[in-house]
């Protein structure tokens, strides 16, 4: 066989369809374009975007694609627009989920822009609970016990590009200011650095600070320890079905008792909206929720509450109104039985998960947009997009494209690992006989099937703890 040299070709003209090598689609974006038609997602997104769009002039871009487009963003795990552009124009199987042609242009991300800043996040809302109502038409919402967890996204904004909101002076004009009160005229880079080292208090306050970028973001501690530039996102998620009720993205300054409130109301209006007849009757939270207030204002909503209490040595009642002792102690009776153990180890492992999902393998971790606005109107999509990829697990067992893979290869992986461990030590060459086999058969034909299995197994097990309730 000779080398193959590259040389540059020009295309056809003409090319027939039957020699364009575009064979089936992923099950997992057949299944679900098929789920959205029969539900008429499209026809329902363009009926909602019909009053932001002129009725003369060239037709844009269908809303239906778009929203698609930012699924495909969560299912493939990236976070730009410019990426989800990217793997669209680049797939087969993604062009056929969008309804595009393969001599057709895939929407570039400046589309994808002017899209979002042309609907109102109004729009993303209503997506979200017709999403939300596919789950309830499976009977996979609950709604009585709700868990609420909250985190920390990261702002597309610097910290060395902070302001004062006084004088509007940088980091370096500010250290500037310092030295020349200390008298030192004309300070140079490495007196500045010293000075800064030496600085009693070397705290940034919201109160003083801003980025001249993007103002609605708030300086905070992420999770990893770093200070930065951040926006706080709180979901609302039913223990029982996993499903993600509320989404709300709010200052990152802003405590969790006093966001806790608007995510819970939010989640009882989702709730009908969605057609659920379910109440919501309990509310999980950790123990950063804790406070005094809360706890009555959720009391006298009829709310029982499973809130941890902080660690206090001694607390005194006689400086505050009964009705916060009452709802004090009555959470922590609810808390110690073990209706309450348990409901706080479901938040902690499903409330979490949604997270997991939507910030790391969904790629929202990282807001590469400016103004709470916008960094919520991707977030409540990328929750939406959660809630399918839930919808089409528990009831199609059907995981997503990056996940079903990982999840054969775990089983594989610990059978092989079994069948090995049992093989007679004294007979090494038949262990090595049986890696080889079963790396042969995993190929063809038991990691097709490990996937299946993983995944049914799964399902039944989130199915019996459905019907079984809290």
């Amino acid at each position: 066989m000779a080398l193959g040299k590259r040389k540059p070709k020009q295309d056809e003209l003409f090319i027939p369809r039957a020699k364009v090598a575009s064979g089936p689609g992923h099950p997992f974006y057949s299944k679900l374009n098929q789920v959205l038609g029969e539900a008429g997602f499209d026809e329902f997104v363009e009926k909602l975007c019909v009053p932001y769009y002129k009725e003369g002039g060239r037709p844009g871009i269908p809303p239906g694609v778009y929203f698609r487009m930012v699924l495909i963003g969560y299912f493939e795990g990236l976070d730009s627009q410019r990426g989800i552009a990217w793997r669209c124009a680049d797939s087969l199987g993604l062009r056929a989920f969008l309804g595009i042609g393969i001599t057709e242009e895939t929407p570039v991300h400046a589309s994808m822009t002017i899209i979002r800043q042309r609907l109102p996040e109004s729009v993303f809302d209503k997506v979200f609970v017709f999403v939300l109502s596919l789950l309830e038409q499976q009977g996979l919402l609950r709604g009585k016990s709700v868990a609420i967890d909250a985190t920390t996204l990261e702002a597309n904004a610097a910290m060395k590009s902070i302001v004062r909101k006084d004088t509007g002076e940088d980091w370096k004009e500010y250290l500037q200011g310092l030295a020349k009160a200390e008298g030192i005229q004309n300070p140079a880079e490495e007196d500045l650095r010293r000075l800064d080292r030496a600085r009693k208090d070397k705290k940034v306050s919201n109160a003083h600070w801003e980025s001249p970028t993007d103002p609605d973001s708030r300086i905070a501690k992420m999770k990893d320890g770093r200070t930065h530039l951040a926006y706080k996102a709180e979901h609302a998620v039913d223990v029982v079905s996993e499903a993600i009720v509320a989404t709300t993205v709010t200052f990152a300054d802003k405590s969790d008792a006093q966001s806790a409130p608007v995510t819970l109301s939010l989640a009882e209006a989702n709730l009908v909206l969605a057609g659920s007849e379910a109440q919501i009757q309990e509310a999980v939270m950790d123990k950063g929720y804790h406070d005094n207030q809360l706890l009555v204002d959720l009391a006298q909503r009829g709310v029982r509450t499973y809130i941890p209490e902080r660690r206090q040595k001694t607390r005194r009642w006689t400086d505050k109104p009964v009705e916060q002792e009452q709802a004090f102690r009555a959470n922590r009776r609810r808390v110690r039985r073990n209706k309450g153990r348990q409901l706080n180890r479901w938040r902690s492992e499903r409330c979490e998960r949604t997270f997991a999902h939507v910030c790391e393998t969904g790629g929202g971790r990282r807001a590469w947009l400016r103004g709470q606005t916008n960094v919520s109107k991707l977030h409540t999509l990328k929750c939406a997009a959660y809630n399918l990829g839930l919808l089409l697990r528990k009831v199609w067992g059907l995981c997503k494209p990056r996940n079903a893979e990982a999840a054969g290869a775990a089983l594989f992986l610990v059978f092989s690992t079994i069948l090995v461990l049992v093989t007679p030590r004294t007979n090494q060459a038949a262990g090595l006989l049986w890696i080889w086999l079963l790396s042969v058969c995993g190929m063809l034909l038991v990691l097709p099937l490990a996937t299946r299995v993983t995944v049914l197994m799964r399902t039944r097990r989130e199915k019996w703890h459905f019907l079984t309730g809290c």
